[in-house]
């Protein structure tokens, strides 16, 4: 039997939203409108993204169309608020996967797109005068397993020999250095280059205050049931959009569902999986004399078995992983969507973490002040799914970002926005071509996601 999956009630609070936005709970209107030109379902990065670039494309003097925004929870409450905080674009590590597969060109366009995120997120950010603590730094990748450093290293140097210029932009510390540079015990190699980091809560809401402020409605605690064609089929408002507070006819649906978009648009059924992360936000007591990390980092043994943290402006480091404490346990991680509870040996998995596994923390008293638990929406081929849903004309996706989409989504809204209104192609978008949502991916049975344990476990958070 199909599972259905929602957003549930009572998620988990991560840090990212202990301060929460005046708009929260926002509802533009007591009751919805009956109609609108977009409807987008999904009010977290993706979402608000889209609308602010819908904005964007409309010409000075033009009418902008009327945009309604549809949120199950509370503004931006999904994966959004729920990651570690990363900008991290991924110039040599699955973009190796990806060359092997589809050839180097396609990978390195998929590299270069991440990688400028980084830049103009920072610019967007300075320009609007965001306060979301966007800090570009750089990113430190620790490998702690000899063998799985040695074969990122091939296909580091397979990729630069290809003509992957964004690769090229890594540096690789080897052996003998590794502990010293990164300051992680045991370390056995590294990865460096330029990554960002980020309070993305805050960035989502200053996009959705902006986009209200022009006269999008944003209406929370609604969630869509069921999209259905309209029974007029003359109509220029094409599909209806159900919830549990009544319909909204539109001309344009806006999928940005990511992990939950399949109970909407049946045919992503195992296509994008919902699958259950782990965070947590791990304080240092004032005075502590452990040394101020500056750099984001990834601490990996093996394919699927990593952490990833960054620090923050307070002292204290937001950590996520935990997956060999679970990943065996499929069913409790695999094709979930219960964000309401923390697993207790994830959980348990961050106490003594720094101490553990930094040169100098041995003595700092850090300790886990919060844990909590996010659903990203995996996808099959680990690409995320965008353009045209097939075969429904006037219905478009951004969803399947399988952990990674900070240095994807902002930019692949903007592709999607040319589409709606301006009626680009996807190729004339120059979105990434892996990213398009086409026939043969929906088609496919292959999936990586439960290939194996080591496959399994790999999310790009």
């Amino acid at each position: 039997m199909t599972t259905k999956h929602y957003p549930v009630a009572n998620s988990t609070l991560p840090f990212w939203r202990t301060d929460p936005h005046p708009l929260d709970n926002h509802r533009s209107s007591e009751t919805l409108p009956e109609q609108a030109d977009v409807v987008i379902i999904g009010a977290g990065y993706a979402g608000s993204s889209v609308a602010h670039h819908i904005l964007q494309q409309i010409e000075p003097g033009s009418k902008a169309p009327s945009i309604t925004i549809l949120e199950a929870r509370q503004a931006c409450s999904g994966a959004t608020a729920r990651n570690g905080g990363h900008m991290k674009p991924d110039i040599y590590n699955f973009i190796g996967t990806l060359a092997a597969e589809y050839g180097v060109e396609a990978a390195a366009e998929v590299a270069a797109f991440e990688a400028k995120h980084v830049r103009i997120v920072k610019d967007f950010v300075e320009k609007e005068k965001i306060e979301c603590d966007y800090t570009v730094t750089k990113a430190v990748d620790v490998q702690l397993g000899e063998a799985h450093f040695n074969k990122l290293k091939d296909g580091y140097h397979r990729l630069v020999a290809g003509g992957s210029q964004p690769t090229t932009k890594a540096e690789i510390i080897e052996s003998k250095d590794a502990e010293a540079f990164s300051g992680v015990k045991g370390a056995v190699g590294c990865f460096s280059y330029e990554t960002g980091h980020i309070w993305a809560y805050k960035f989502v809401l200053h996009l959705l205050e902006k986009v209200v402020s022009q006269g999008v409605n944003l209406q929370t605690h609604t969630p869509v049931t069921k999209i259905s064609e309209s029974t007029h089929p003359d109509s220029p408002r094409r599909w209806k959009v159900e919830t549990s507070r009544g319909a909204v006819a539109a001309k344009v649906v806006v999928y940005a569902t990511n992990a939950y978009t399949s109970a909407l648009v049946p045919q992503y059924q195992g296509k994008i999986v919902p699958v259950r992360g782990t965070c947590s936000r791990i304080a240092v007591p004032p005075g502590s004399s452990a040394p101020r990390l500056t750099n984001t980092y990834t601490l990996r043994l093996n394919s699927w078995d990593y952490d990833y943290l960054i620090p923050r402006g307070d002292g204290s480091i937001v950590v996520g992983g935990a997956r060999s404490t679970f990943i065996q346990d499929e069913k409790n991680w695999y094709n979930v969507s219960d964000d309401s509870r923390v697993l207790e040996s994830a959980a348990r998995y961050f106490d003594g973490y720094m101490q553990r596994n930094f040169v100098g923390w041995e003595n700092s008293h850090a300790y886990t002040d919060r844990v909590w638990t996010g659903i990203m929406g995996y996808s099959a081929d680990g690409l995320p799914h965008v353009g045209q849903v097939p075969g429904s004309e006037g219905q478009y996706i951004l969803a399947g970002f399988t952990g990674h989409g900070m240095p994807q989504i902002f930019l692949v809204a903007e592709g999607i926005a040319k589409m709606i209104v301006n009626g680009d192609s996807f190729e004339a978008t120059l979105l990434p071509r892996l990213f398009k949502t086409t026939p043969a991916r929906l088609e496919t049975q292959k999936s990586n996601i439960l290939g194996n344990t080591a496959q399994a476990g790999a999310s790009k958070l």
